[in-house]
């Protein structure tokens, strides 16, 4: 402990002050990369200035890393749920976890809806070190015994990166590919997108030009100032619809399963989804 002091002396007021700042409920979390004296000394240190909790984690922050990898490792019940982009996916995630389902967010996670689009109206995003804790703790919270529902993404969702043992489990197990119309995609991504500024919607178009084709990124951006939203919008699914369905033909076919979705609501696709899980468990 006293050799600990020693090393955090002359920085006493200024820990207490950046505590105070990023914990200010009083409630606070110290370690080391592998535990011992320093964090003991600024755990001492918090509790003295008046914090309320003050949690030391043992053996420091290179063990707890090795849990985090180890537990991504494992096998997971996972089911899959896909389909084009502006369907809805997380919207029908809330719903089956309404039902009572098990459901991990990975685009809530990485604060990013995975397009060039899915940064506009999130917080920044988290580094991959730190998704890979948030995504351990959702699943530690979870009974692996049963499913958990996820959706199918691309490895990079923004610049995080889900774990390489998780991704390729996700990439192996059944999809449930929702097959919505693309108008009503077009409308969907109209209501989600049409009230944020001009500018960044038509930054995130030019980030993508390349891919969409000069015609198409000029075609998008004239639309745009016009405010011509959901010409806009069908011009974006026309791309991601292509780099989708190329990811979904990589799959074994026999491990998609096809849902129209139609006139369907998503409470009716919810409700269909949990016909099949509750059938393949009787």
């Amino acid at each position: 402990m006293l050799e600990g002091l020693r090393i955090i002396g002359p920085k006493m007021a200024e820990i207490v002050e950046q505590a105070r700042t990023l914990a200010p409920d009083g409630k606070v979390g110290v370690h080391c990369w592998r535990g011992g004296e320093r964090s003991a000394s600024v755990a001492w240190l918090l509790e003295k200035a008046g914090f309320q909790e003050v949690i030391v984690l043992k053996r420091g922050y290179k063990s707890f890393r090795e849990r985090v990898l180890a537990s991504l490792s494992l096998s997971w019940v996972l089911e899959v749920l896909g389909g084009y982009t502006g369907t809805g996916k997380t919207e029908l995630l809330g719903l089956l976890r309404q039902e009572g389902e098990q459901i991990v967010d990975l685009e809530g996670l990485a604060h990013h809806k995975g397009s060039s689009f899915g940064g506009i109206g999130e917080k920044v995003q988290p580094t991959t070190e730190h998704f890979e804790n948030l995504l351990w703790d959702a699943l530690s919270q979870l009974d692996p015994g049963r499913s958990i529902w996820v959706e199918d993404e691309s490895q990079l969702v923004g610049h995080v990166k889900i774990p390489d043992p998780f991704f390729a489990q996700m990439r192996s197990r059944t999809v449930h590919f929702i097959d919505m119309p693309v108008e009503q995609r077009a409308a969907r991504l109209v209501k989600d997108y049409g009230d944020f500024p001009e500018e960044e919607l038509a930054a995130a178009t030019l980030r993508i030009q390349k891919r969409l084709g000069p015609q198409h990124a000029k075609e998008a951006l004239e639309a745009l100032k016009t405010g011509d939203l959901h010409r806009v919008a069908l011009i974006m699914l026309t791309y991601y619809d292509k780099t989708y369905a190329r990811g979904l033909a990589a799959r074994d076919p026999k491990k998609t399963r096809i849902l129209p979705a139609g006139e369907c609501s998503h409470q009716q696709l919810a409700l269909k989804l949990l016909e099949h899980e509750r059938s393949k468990n009787h």
